[in-house]
């Protein structure tokens, strides 16, 4: 049968334009989907009309529409691409990149070479992908993420009826590997702060290992949310960095990874006196470069000489540098986040308020990463059983011996 093409309006809400697509299924019957394009109304619609026949060439793509008005399943690979780009704005950013990533680099190959047709994925291609992704070198947990890709691109095809069933759900995912977060103990933390304090980026790396900071919270610390009175710092912001229209560049936003990494905490000793030489030094870089001190960044606490921002894969393999030049033992910078909670577990600090530390959503997060490294409350498991299967003549003697202690006391 003829299918119908794909056909749109503009509609006004709130000052600004949403386009009204109206879409159609296999049998004809119409489905009206509303996408709002944030464009205000005033002086902009021949932008609104660009956008809303860009959207429909889009779902056109997916849909498998030809031009004489007849649909034909696309090639995997082509809907994959469709699908990322119809997605793109409900997700992260950082999202959307990794599945730019990961699609690229090796679902739309791998398609692409068995030439697959939407309709023609079956379950057996999909077992496929999984072991040329083994095949590779890779572990179960890169499998998993391809799948879950693979899985996200064909669940929008059948809610949009272009496909009956999605058959990743027909495949088994690998069982994922249990991870063990590498850490320094607090020698190799002091050797490293020793070794680096007069590099550039001696603020960032400290100031992850205090607090466990993630890469783009260290780099989103402002002066504007610290509070030398009171003695705290917020962690309400982020830098990171990405392509834009095919254009790298630093994205900053009051925007963190969930609504627990927004956390204020107390301003540490060590950290303000580290927090003070940091202002010292970038008024005195101000003071020596004058107009070629940049403006952007000032209230930003990790810049360089210059007063930029630290770019965050500099800031990834700079860290692998230090180390390498050093003699201290190979961790990634993501792992100072885990040496902080190392270290407060060591102390005897509760999880729960490790999580609160490091500003996980929940508390089950936090014990999955770091609960075999919680000594402490294995040392007391192990006291209690030892206790249990003491002799009682054993048991009653140190009893009289802590009470006698006790009254000493």
């Amino acid at each position: 049968m003829k299918y119908r093409e794909i056909t749109g309006s503009l509609i006004e809400r709130n000052g600004k334009y949403t386009a009204v697509l109206n879409l159609y299924d296999v049998s004809g019957k119409r489905r009206q989907k509303s996408i709002a394009l944030g464009i205000p109304v005033k002086g902009n619609t021949r932008r609104a009309l660009a956008q809303l026949e860009e959207l429909k060439r889009e779902y056109a793509g997916a849909a498998g529409l030809l031009r004489n008005g007849k649909r034909e399943s696309p090639l995997f690979a082509d809907f994959l691409k469709d699908w990322l780009k119809i997605t793109a704005p409900t997700i992260e950013r950082s999202t959307y990149q990794g599945y730019e990533s990961m699609i690229g680099a090796r679902l739309e190959p791998f398609f692409r070479e068995r030439k697959l047709r939407l309709y023609d994925v079956e379950p057996k291609h999909i077992r496929e992908l999984h072991q040329s992704i083994f095949d590779d070198g890779c572990n179960a947990n890169t499998v998993i993420h391809y799948h879950a890709v693979v899985r996200k691109a064909l669940q929008y095809a059948v809610k949009n009826e272009l496909i009956t069933e999605n058959v990743a759900d027909k495949v088994d995912r690998p069982k994922k590997g249990k991870y063990l977060a590498a850490f320094y103990s607090k020698e190799e933390l002091a050797a490293l702060f020793e070794a680096t304090r007069n590099d550039s980026m001696s603020v960032v790396i400290q100031l992850a290992a205090y607090y466990g900071l993630r890469r783009s919270e260290v780099l989103g610390i402002r002066w504007s949310a610290i509070d030398f009175d009171r003695g705290t710092i917020s962690i309400n912001h982020k830098v990171t960095d990405g392509k834009e229209n095919g254009e790298y560049r630093i994205f900053t936003e009051d925007k963190l990874k969930t609504k627990s990494s927004f956390r204020t905490l107390p301003l540490i000793p060590a950290v303000r006196e580290l927090l003070r030489e940091q202002r010292e030094k970038q008024e005195r870089y101000q003071a020596l470069f004058k107009k070629s001190y940049c403006q952007e960044y000032l209230d930003y606490v990790c810049v360089d000489e210059m007063g930029k921002l630290f770019r965050p894969n500099y800031v990834t393999d700079h860290f692998k540098l230090l180390l390498q030049q050093n003699g201290l033992r190979p961790i990634r910078f993501h792992d100072l986040r885990h040496s902080c909670a190392s270290l407060l577990l060591s102390q005897g600090i509760a999880m729960k308020q490790i999580q609160d530390w490091l500003g996980h959503s929940t508390f089950a997060t936090t014990a999955d990463i770091y609960s075999h490294l919680d000594f402490n409350s294995k040392q007391e498991s192990a006291d209690a059983i030892a206790a249990a299967f003491m002799p009682e003549e054993m048991a009653e003697e140190e009893q009289t011996q802590d009470f006698g202690m006790t009254m000493s006391m």
